[in-house]
């Protein structure tokens, strides 16, 4: 979704799993990814090449990805690191953004972070307050208390300002968004559709790890 209007037509996702079948194609600077001014912070260690998505638990567009997404992370090799960031484009957002780091504190991304967006885009709760996300991860049976002791940590609130640090040095304009190695951007509008950004990311993964 757009960071003004939140809108982002990013195509259809029905053919994610089968892009890394087409044939081989050189994107082009500026029209399908652009090149970061400055360099992003990374996390992935030494011999690695970091993928970073961009993401909005109330996006739908983003709740459509998730599947195609996790289906391409499971067939990376082992020189790729993926890291999800949720983004926080207002005030509002922050309570999901800590959200999905407490979960991650907690070892709970593979078991909630798809559910996630199903009670939210499915079920059609409103997951947007403190108190309606921790009585929903509680019913998920997470321990309600312990739960928001990490939602309310320092650390949680440390890796939401970086997240937010991070976006920002992408230059994140709508989500999902995909950044490559602190250099690289990409989206759904640049890519044409996820799928195609997905194809412009292993493009630029296989650029860094040839050390162009």
């Amino acid at each position: 979704m757009k960071r003004r209007d939140f809108s982002l037509a990013c195509g259809s996702t029905l053919a994610a799993v089968a892009f890394a079948q087409t044939a081989a194609f050189k994107p082009e600077r500026g029209n399908d990814y652009l090149v970061l001014e400055k360099p992003a912070a990374v996390d992935a260690p030494a011999g690695k090449v970091e993928v970073v998505e961009f993401f909005w638990y109330s996006c739908p567009h983003c709740n459509a990805f998730e599947p195609a997404l996790d289906a391409w992370i499971k067939h990376q090799p082992k020189e790729v690191a993926v890291r999800r960031i949720p983004v926080s484009f207002r005030d509002d957002f922050g309570p999901q953004q800590r959200l999905f780091f407490a979960i991650d504190a907690m070892g709970l991304v593979d078991k909630l972070h798809a559910k996630v967006f199903s009670a939210i885009h499915v079920e059609k709760l409103l997951l947007a307050k403190t108190d309606a996300i921790a009585d929903w991860v509680a019913k998920q049976g997470v321990d309600r208390a312990k739960f928001l002791e990490q939602f309310n940590s320092f650390s949680v609130a440390t890796k939401a300002t970086r997240a937010t640090q991070l976006q920002n040095a992408y230059k994140v304009e709508g989500v999902p968004a995909l950044g490559v190695a602190g250099r690289f951007y990409t989206d759904g509008t640049l890519g044409k559709s996820m799928p195609r950004a997905l194809q412009v990311v292993e493009y630029l993964v296989a650029e860094v790890r040839a050390g162009r």
